[in-house]
């Protein structure tokens, strides 16, 4: 109650430092994106800056990864700092859990196809940096690898009781959902919690389809499920929770204004929704800054909002 109080006072006050400090979730953190700005200058020089306006595609968001991020950190040792950099990163914005982990073609082109060193490598960062984060290791998938390549990549990973969820990311359009209906029945089997990401580019029906077809326990983004009240009501019904970014939909193109956000209206109808930050490198905001304009753009109340955070840190 005390966490509560605090929060919901320090978001009428507008105090982020206050916010930072009082416990949340981050459940949709790309760990290459995901990191400090100011650790990662520190330790290689790199100025990385956030995108300046409005972007209105993939392609244009890939423009600025190859610009800011590059070939820079294509080695073992700078992946492990981008590591640490979003440990780092979590900790100092009052992240208690923390949901990342790495593509399946990371292993090999990062870890030398050393499945042992590639879970060192996150739990010895979250160790040494934040040991108090309860760290929800993920397996990526993209969704421009093949699929036969990510079956391969996949025996890694199968039976390892490290990892606690698999996520589907990239371009929706890449390739139809139904070429991984075989691989996410080979993760439910391996008892990992199912996630993709639907609904950021595409409709409302695309966010049901994913979750009938891959049998999802969660979304990432899915913000089009606000377009139909029957979506919605299936989301409700299925108990389907969707880890929403809200500066990177409006960054993207994909909100035309802060104020409309359809967090609210998810919310409201009685979706079980969470915050989050995504890629705070490029959209330079954090867990705190996301509660914090959903407050100021009057999306959600205070009381509403702490809701959020609270049900986002219950275990599943």
């Amino acid at each position: 109650m005390e966490n509560s109080n605090r929060f919901i006072c320090a978001l009428k006050c507008n105090d982020l430092e206050t916010i930072r400090e009082i416990p949340k979730a981050d459940l949709h953190n790309h760990f290459v994106l995901g990191g400090s700005r100011e650790y990662i200058q520190s330790k290689t020089g790199y100025n990385i800056q956030p995108i300046k306006s409005v972007l209105h595609s993939m392609s244009e968001m890939h423009k600025w990864s190859d610009e800011n991020i590059g070939c820079r950190f294509n080695s073992k040792e700078m992946r492990k700092l981008l590591i640490e950099a979003t440990f780092v990163q979590a900790k100092n914005d009052g992240i208690s859990i923390l949901e990342i982990g790495e593509d399946v073609w990371g292993l090999s082109e990062f870890f030398s196809n050393d499945i042992d060193e590639l879970i060192t490598a996150f739990c010895t960062a979250n160790q040494n940096i934040a040991p108090n984060i309860e760290l929800r290791l993920q397996i990526g998938l993209s969704r421009h690898c093949g699929t036969n390549y990510l079956i391969k990549q996949l025996d890694h990973f199968w039976g390892r009781k490290e990892f606690y969820s698999i996520d589907l990311y990239g371009d929706e359009l890449a390739q139809p959902i139904e070429n991984f209906v075989p691989i996410y029945k080979k993760a439910k089997e391996n008892g990992l919690r199912l996630k993709a990401h639907i609904g950021e580019w595409g409709t409302a029906e695309d966010v049901r389809k994913g979750i009938e077809l891959l049998s999802l326990d969660e979304v990432q983004h899915g913000i089009a499920a606000a377009d139909s009240d029957e979506v919605i009501n299936y989301l409700i019904n299925h108990n389907i929770n969707l880890n929403i970014t809200p500066t990177s939909n409006f960054l993207l193109g994909r909100v035309a204004d802060m104020k409309q956000h359809p967090i609210g209206k998810l919310f409201r109808a009685g979706v079980n929704v969470t915050i989050n930050s995504d890629d705070i490198l490029m959209f330079g905001s954090e867990v705190s800054k996301e509660y914090l304009a959903l407050y100021n753009n009057d999306v959600l109340t205070p009381c509403e909002l702490n809701q959020i955070r609270v049900n986002s840190l219950c275990k599943l």
